[in-house]
């Protein structure tokens, strides 16, 4: 929410594209100052805020703030003006609401302008960034990225190994993440060049990358061979596709690794790194993931940080007969899938594995548990990062202002239902 609303003159609502963009600017009382496209370009941007700068302060308020909607935002930041966020669902909403059913540029720009102007709960402030979040956020996408085609590739090559040889597959496929089994499908991609190969050769071949493995992994490739003896149709074609995806797969985790070298110092360099990596489970990644998508907000209390995550429950009540709490089914998805998984590898905690079973005990589903037990570590993370302390209590020496507190408000004397212990946080 935009915190200044009462004080802004002029809301721009800018329907941001590749090439231009469709600005509408409305003055308080619902006037309209400006109604233009403009192009993707940082003088004619600067000129229009230069113009309409005379008739008080601005808010500037795009559909898309990174990609295409990037350099507005930049370009009204560097001019002071205050920027905001119409997320996309919010504005289909809100586009209902309006006569018409046209679809055009600018119908959007006035639709998030008047949205801007009447109803500024809608709205997402974007803060300046650090240079150094925004390099993270922009690496922890990248990563995502790799990530995703690691899986397509991993899942592409164990496709055409369950097509052509079934038995081969069940061997070498759950190891597709050990370098020596990508050498090998490079060197030998097919049963029949594997089987020519020899036992011996392969195991040769294994040891180079895979030394303790490499024997047993050998004689496990050769018994899966003699599980099959006719040829299925398409299987040339695989010598072809199966080394080039295994080059693929190898590449990316090469460049994964180059990407996850640069996150880890970035990480390691910024203020809160003591205080994340104090909390069990969280590693470099999911401490990189709470940077960029918590530091910079403003959360009054650990249940508004929850329900932005969304592992807050949503209650639904209507008459007699709908009551109830059900999961949430929005919220930040990359924040929550960061603090799901560090919940699941915390299970090795033995705090952590204690509250997990009791909650099983209480009746829960696993992932029922593991949400709960997620909610009770977002209370914990939301403690440490208010007082900027550990949840062995110590204050990193390096922590200064700028870094303290998923910047949320102080609680003054006795601590609030959400404003828990940082080693024991209150149950959900």
């Amino acid at each position: 929410m935009i915190g200044n609303h009462e004080s802004i003159d002029v809301f721009i609502g800018l329907d941001v594209g590749k090439g231009e963009h469709h600005a509408v600017a409305l003055d308080r009382a619902g006037k309209k100052l400006f109604d233009k496209a403009l192009p993707n370009d940082e003088v004619r941007l600067r000129e229009i805020l230069d113009s309409l700068n005379k008739h008080g302060s601005i808010l500037l308020v795009v559909d898309q703030p990174a990609t295409i909607g990037a350099l507005p935002v930049a370009v009204a930041q560097a001019a002071g003006v205050t920027v905001g966020y119409l997320p996309g669902l919010a504005m289909r909403r809100i586009a209902d609401l309006h006569p018409g059913e046209a679809k055009t540029d600018a119908r959007d720009a006035f639709i998030i302008a008047e949205a801007a102007r009447t109803m500024p709960h809608t709205l997402r402030s974007i803060q300046i960034a650090d240079e150094q979040l925004a390099e993270l956020t922009m690496l922890c996408g990248f990563d995502d990225d790799l990530a995703k085609q690691a899986t397509a590739t991993s899942n592409r090559i164990r496709g055409l190994l369950t097509q052509i040889h079934p038995a081969l597959e069940r061997v070498l496929g759950p190891r597709l993440d050990h370098p020596a089994v990508l050498d090998l499908l490079r060197t030998w991609p097919t049963p029949e060049a594997l089987r020519h190969a020899g036992r011996r050769r392969i195991g040769n071949r294994l040891k180079k990358l895979a030394p303790r493995m490499g024997e047993r992994l050998a004689g496990e490739i050769i018994a899966a061979l003699d599980q099959q003896t006719v040829t299925v149709i398409g299987t040339n074609a695989a010598t072809i596709v199966l080394p080039q995806l295994a080059r693929m797969l190898a590449d990316i985790r090469e460049s994964r690794d180059t990407v996850f070298t640069q996150v880890e110092a970035l990480v390691e360099a910024h203020p809160l790194h003591p205080v994340l990596t104090s909390l069990p489970a969280v590693g470099v990644r999911t401490a990189a993931r709470i940077l960029t998508e918590i530091v910079g907000k403003d959360f009054a209390t650990a249940g508004h940080m929850a329900s932005y995550a969304g592992l807050a429950p949503v209650t639904w009540r209507s008459g007699s007969s709908i009551r109830g709490d059900h999961p949430s089914r929005k919220g930040n998805k990359i924040l929550k899938r960061a603090l799901f998984l560090s919940a699941f590898a915390a299970l090795k905690d033995p705090p952590s594995r204690a509250y997990y079973d009791r909650k099983r005990a209480e009746g829960k589903r696993h992932n029922q548990a593991l949400i709960a037990l997620a909610r009770r570590r977002c209370d914990t993370l939301f403690a440490m990062l208010r007082d900027g302390t550990s949840t062995n209590h110590e204050r990193p020496q390096q922590l200064d202002e700028n870094h303290r507190g998923t910047p949320g408000r102080r609680t003054r004397g006795r601590a609030g239902p959400h404003a828990v212990d940082h080693g024991q946080p209150e149950e959900s």
